[in-house]
């Protein structure tokens, strides 16, 4: 008998602790669940008053939603472990607990990474406004550097402070977080940048001073010739033949501006030490010289033959003339090629031969045109031996 009053006593109580833990845990759950709904509808609605889904309005994801959702199940995850231990089920919290743990320890890097990058946002969003604000300040310089129309300079300088301003604070906040597959990289990267910079700021003065005295070399070479009336000796060599109404003049200019800019863009590539980049310019720039040498000779060549075609009357002589035109084109025109360094053997055999059939059109000239009055010229002399 007190035998089996012993085990009622001892069911009694194993029950009563079982029933008082289960209670418990039911609490615990009910009192969780209702503090989870709590934290998840208050971040929300904190989220989307700072307007973040507005700016992320083209994403499918809402960043308001998402945090709400994630507070959620933490909050729940930690009513759960709290239940499971008023159920004695110590055992099976273990892996929780050492997930939450190493969760809880990251932590305080997550929200130093996120104060981090929401100060670095706040900060570049507030310098590149600045930039805007000072816009029409900006604009006043522009017209002086002759931009295309198409280019917003005050819209290129906001982007360009705001990424100066946020890269280096958001990289800050990947070091933070001790994600170094993306930290190191990112400042191995901005640390050469930011080491570049001396040199792009000197590259850019470089091609802004070229740029310049490009454009007053032109004008003033421009005004030069134009005084001198370039266009006119032009006009009055024949020569407009060859360069339509184009201005020589303002050809010249250009073409002036032009070999001043690319020898800028030259030493400024020289001062960003793109070595492969500048021998290829070097390359390129000794070619251009031997072939605009070459097209220069060429030039000549048809002014001088214009000067003699006037020279030797081309309505009295055609056909002199046509020979001696021919014959001093195709003379520089053997310089100019030869000059530019075009296949000197090809050169050579076709000055031969346009020379060669010069002269061969001036013998048959000579020889079938002559050969009616050689034929008089005989039948006289037969005449005269005939009589005697």
């Amino acid at each position: 008998m007190d035998y089996l009053t012993e085990l009622f006593n001892n069911l009694t109580a194993s029950f009563g602790e079982s029933l008082s833990g289960v209670i418990a845990a039911v609490l615990i759950l009910i009192i969780g669940w209702f503090i989870a709904g709590f934290v998840k509808r208050m971040t929300t609605k904190l989220i989307k008053k700072t307007g973040v889904d507005d700016k992320l309005k083209n994403s499918k994801l809402k960043l308001s939603s998402f945090i709400g959702k994630l507070l959620y199940f933490l909050v729940m995850i930690f009513v759960f472990m709290l239940a499971l231990g008023k159920l004695g089920l110590t055992d099976v919290l273990d892996p929780i607990k050492n997930l939450l743990n190493g969760f809880t320890d990251y932590i305080p890097n997550i929200i130093g990474a996120g104060l981090v990058a929401y100060i670095g946002y706040m900060l570049a969003t507030i310098v590149s406004e600045l930039v805007e604000l000072s816009g029409d300040t900006i604009q006043k310089f522009i017209p002086k550097l002759r931009l295309p129309e198409n280019i917003n300079v005050v819209s290129i300088l906001k982007k360009v402070v705001f990424i100066f301003i946020f890269i280096p604070l958001l990289i800050s906040a990947f070091h933070i977080l001790d994600m170094k597959a993306i930290s190191e990289p990112a400042t191995t990267m901005l640390s050469s940048f930011f080491e570049a910079i001396p040199r792009i700021l000197v590259a850019t003065i470089i091609i802004l001073v070229f740029v310049f005295v490009g454009r007053f070399v032109a004008q003033l070479l421009k005004e030069l010739l134009q005084s001198l009336n370039v266009d006119g000796l032009v006009a009055k060599m024949n020569m407009s033949e060859y360069v339509g109404t184009k201005s020589i003049a303002k050809m010249i200019s250009n073409i002036a501006y032009a070999l001043i800019f690319v020898f800028g863009m030259l030493t400024a590539f020289e001062k960003l030490e793109f070595t492969q980049l500048t021998e290829i310019i070097d390359t390129v720039l000794a070619y251009a010289g031997k072939i605009l040498f070459g097209i220069v000779i060429i030039g000549i060549g048809l002014i001088i033959s214009n000067l003699f075609t006037k020279a030797l009357n081309s309505k009295n002589n055609p056909f002199v003339v046509s020979i001696v035109k021919i014959s001093i084109i195709a003379i520089f025109l053997a310089i100019g090629l030869r000059s530019m360094g075009i296949a000197d053997e090809i050169v050579n055999l076709a000055f031969g031969i346009t020379l060669g059939t010069v002269a061969l059109t001036v013998v048959l000239s000579f020889g079938l045109g002559g050969r009616e009055a050689a034929g008089k010229q005989m039948g006289k002399i037969l005449e005269k031996f005939n009589k005697n």
